[in-house]
């Protein structure tokens, strides 16, 4: 019988499973939009419920679309939305609250607090990254400060709290399994990612106990087991990631120094910087990519809090067009934004300003102004938030990149595309895979148990050359930074 892998891919505002053949070929795949809530402003949430529900049907439909028995597939790889927090009854398996998503803001002034009696560099010795309403631990503050159910659980040892991974991955081996991977542990503001531990002083300092959190486990190789009754047959679960460190693996960039760009909900810019903690001179993130036994590798990474959810605004708050197919078609029928600018801090920004309280703008509308200018200055802003993070990179390396690698639903616009290339002044070079995510934790699942991936091959790449002059670039670029300015510290 042939083989396969099944990737999961739990992202922010669906669910995903992907049946991948020997060749590393899309064979199936079954997507599921998930609710996003807001309770109120800055609040972000996500029913775990429904996360896990339709995470499991979505992998089941797949294997069902590919006409595959479950005891082809070989192993599983999970790829989830990071940072995320779920909590709940370790004997029910009922989570106590809903899911804190990456995005929520509404632990900012707690941060803030953090910054003094903690320090920022402390902290980013131990961790990698800063003081943020982004990251997990102020999120599970939160629940156990504000949510009763956690306090009676915690008094007799029956709370798990987890990010996505570790929340599926109970569900998967009906709660045998209380695990995460060094990736998504390294984005939790707790874990050690020099000792490669959770660190006593960080568990102190958020009165978050050790009991309440899952073991740690590389990224490639056998982390659990599914339960039979899930699909019929034990599958192994050989490969966890974060999306980003997944989307990583993904573009192959396995050598020190090479990068990636994915353009989901937001836009992170990821590169690999060898097996050394290094940390950031100019405020970008020092994080875990992946670990398999000896073999650790760490990235440099900036974040940019809105770019696909940016878009998603236009089309569902605002009604500007019915598919994203014609914001695109959009954005190229005018030649300017005519001195448009949007800066989509909707949830404040993230590197390399790191301004919790930053709000979205708009400047610069007049008489003249319609919507093709308001969709296309928001496609810029996406390629603006790029450059942010490609200078501070090489100001970080002392190296100016040659080219760009990309990848994310957002990256299939030929507008930003090209957009993009003209304000890096550098080739832009799209993935050859549809999925780069999903790709990069079905090869860390097919490594896990122990297929080669050399000679890989996944096909031929896209590149986008610069068609604009610098000047008119740096031109666009210099305005954006002024935008950026007056957007700062609204909330």
């Amino acid at each position: 019988m042939n083989k396969y892998i099944l990737a999961i891919d739990q992202g922010t505002t669906s669910s995903r499973a992907i049946i991948y053949n020997s060749n590393f070929q899309i064979v199936s795949k079954s997507q599921r939009d998930i609710l996003q809530i807001y309770p109120q402003e800055g609040w972000v949430e996500h029913n775990p419920i429904e996360i896990w529900e339709s995470q499991l049907a979505c992998c089941k439909d797949a294997i069902d679309k590919a006409g595959i028995l479950p005891q082809q597939i070989q192993a599983i790889g999970i790829t989830n939305q990071r940072e995320t927090i779920v909590a709940w009854d370790k004997e029910t398996g009922e989570p106590i609250c809903n899911a804190l998503v990456w995005q929520d803001r509404r632990t900012v002034t707690a941060c803030l607090e953090d910054q003094d009696s903690l320090g920022l560099e402390n902290n980013r010795q131990k961790t990698g990254l800063n003081l943020d309403a982004y990251f997990s631990a102020p999120k599970i503050r939160w629940i156990l400060n504000n949510i009763p159910k956690a306090m009676q659980l915690l008094k007799f040892e029956k709370l798990c709290v987890g990010t996505i991974d570790t929340w599926l991955i109970w569900n998967l081996t009906k709660g045998t399994s209380f695990v995460t991977d060094v990736s998504n542990a390294s984005r939790t503001n707790l874990y050690n990612i020099q000792t490669l531990t959770w660190d006593d002083e960080l568990m102190s300092h958020y009165k978050i106990p050790h009991a309440i959190l899952p073991q740690v486990v590389d990224s490639i190789g056998r982390a659990a087991t599914t339960d039979e009754a899930i699909f019929g047959h034990s599958i192994p679960i050989a490969g966890i990631a974060g999306d980003q460190q997944a989307a990583l693996f993904g573009h192959q960039c396995f050598t020190k120094g090479m990068m990636k760009n994915t353009f989901g909900t937001g836009c992170f810019l990821l590169q690999n910087i060898g097996n050394e903690f290094k940390l950031s001179e100019n405020r970008l993130l020092t994080t875990i990519a992946w670990k398999k036994g000896e073999e650790l590798a760490y990235a440099l990474e900036g974040s940019v809090f809105n770019a696909g959810s940016a878009l998603k605004w236009l089309k569902e708050n605002l009604n500007l067009f019915d598919e994203y197919h014609e914001a695109d078609e959009m954005a190229a029928s005018i030649l300017s934004t005519d001195n448009v600018y949007v800066v989509p801090a909707f949830t404040g920004l993230g590197a390399p300003y790191w301004d919790m309280r930053a709000r979205a703008t708009i400047l610069g509308l007049n008489r003249n102004t319609n919507r093709a200018h308001i969709v296309r200055a928001t496609y810029e802003s996406l390629a603006y938030q790029c450059r942010d993070i490609v200078e501070t990179l090489a100001r970080d390396s002392g190296v100016p990149i040659q080219s760009l690698q990309i990848d994310g639903g957002v990256s299939k616009s030929p507008f930003l595309q090209q957009f993009l290339a003209d304000i890096l002044q550098k080739d832009v070079v799209l993935s050859p895979s549809e999925e780069c995510t999903a790709l990069g934790v079905a090869m860390m699942a097919a490594e896990g148990v122990g297929i080669s991936l050399d000679n890989l091959n996944l096909g031929d790449s896209q590149k986008r050359k610069p068609s604009m002059t610098i000047e008119n670039a740096n031109k666009l670029y210099a305005k954006w930074q002024e935008a950026v300015d007056r957007s700062k510290s609204w909330a």
